[in-house]
């Protein structure tokens, strides 16, 4: 799969295609039905999704943006499991924000990539101030000769699949409700830095991943699994600020359990299968070391049913 960032990269071979635009953020369940629907469509055509990053509401909102169920890293990591060939990222700017729903179809669309045939949400907007909908893109097409279809609504427990569903679920610790929205559990993926080490000195070395978020969608200790270098672990992981040892910037940090070896540099990917607890602050590492022991048997425990 092939990125493209922005508008400046687009070569010849990557016209023509098959398209789809939207954050998808979390590569959820509709997500995925639009990439189906897209793939069985494409007749040899190359398929491609436009994204944004920042996202629209980090571009407006800040730091008040709802938390993302992805960074553009596990987005590109989901998007090739489902047979896309490239991603064109556009940045996000004034610049962007600006653009009249016209020209940004004629720009990124026609120009640009050279559509043959689009796919959208049922909800898509676009252009400055969403003027633009779905008739609008069905006129453009007309114009300009691509064909433009939307897909009906993906329910999930009666209600419209979608990536606040989603969070909600996940801030309220409802994990199998997240993962029957996503059709997998909630994942996150990074590469493996050096920590401080501490866990090592208490006897549980932990993997570190570098949380590329303005937010978290979730916090605390969780069983989870995870999978590095095509072999998967089960493992106990923490995702905070880490506030027994005085963290401030929030870090994903891994102990996994029946492992040995050294993963620095190594991309973990760490799917999150029960919550275990809250984050919280021991008065001691003793106390910190007896909790991570607690968490890690929980963890086997809840693993090995989970197995079953």
């Amino acid at each position: 799969m092939q990125l493209i960032r922005g508008l400046h990269n687009i070569r010849p071979e990557h016209r023509g295609c098959v398209a789809t635009i939207g954050n998808y953020d979390g590569v959820h369940m509709g997500h995925r039905t639009i990439l189906k629907t897209l793939g069985e469509r494409a007749f040899g055509a190359r398929v491609c999704v436009v994204t944004f990053e920042p996202q629209p509401r980090e571009f407006f909102q800040g730091d008040d943006a709802p938390a993302r169920l992805t960074s553009l890293r596990e987005k590109l990591a989901l998007l090739a499991d489902y047979q896309v060939d490239q991603v064109l990222c556009l940045p996000f700017n004034e610049r962007l924000r600006s653009l009249d729903a016209n020209d940004f179809v004629l720009q990124v669309l026609v120009a640009g990539l050279g559509i043959g045939y689009l796919i959208v949400g049922d909800d898509f907007r676009y252009g400055c101030d969403r003027k633009g909908d779905f008739d609008h893109l069905k006129m453009m097409g007309e114009r300009h000769s691509f064909a433009v279809c939307d897909t009906g609504t993906v329910l999930v427990q009666q209600g419209r699949v979608s990536s606040t569903r989603i969070r909600d679920a996940l801030a309220a610790d409802r994990l199998k409700d997240a993962q029957l929205m996503l059709g997998r559990p909630f994942t996150m993926i990074g590469r493996v830095v050096t920590g401080q080490q501490l866990g090592r000195t208490l006897g549980f070395p932990t993997a570190n991943i570098r949380v590329c978020r303005q937010r978290l969608p979730l916090m605390g200790v969780f069983a989870v699994r995870t999978l590095v270098g095509g072999r998967r672990f089960d493992a106990v992981a923490n995702l905070g600020i880490r506030p027994s040892v005085a963290g401030i910037s929030p870090v994903l940090e891994v102990h996994m359990l029946d492992f040995t070896g050294d993963l620095y540099g190594q991309t973990l990917r760490v799917e999150f299968v029960e919550k275990i607890r809250d984050e919280q602050k021991f008065p001691s590492l003793e106390a910190l070391r007896a909790a991570i022991a607690d968490d890690a048997a929980t963890a086997r425990r809840l693993l090995t049913n989970h197995h079953r």
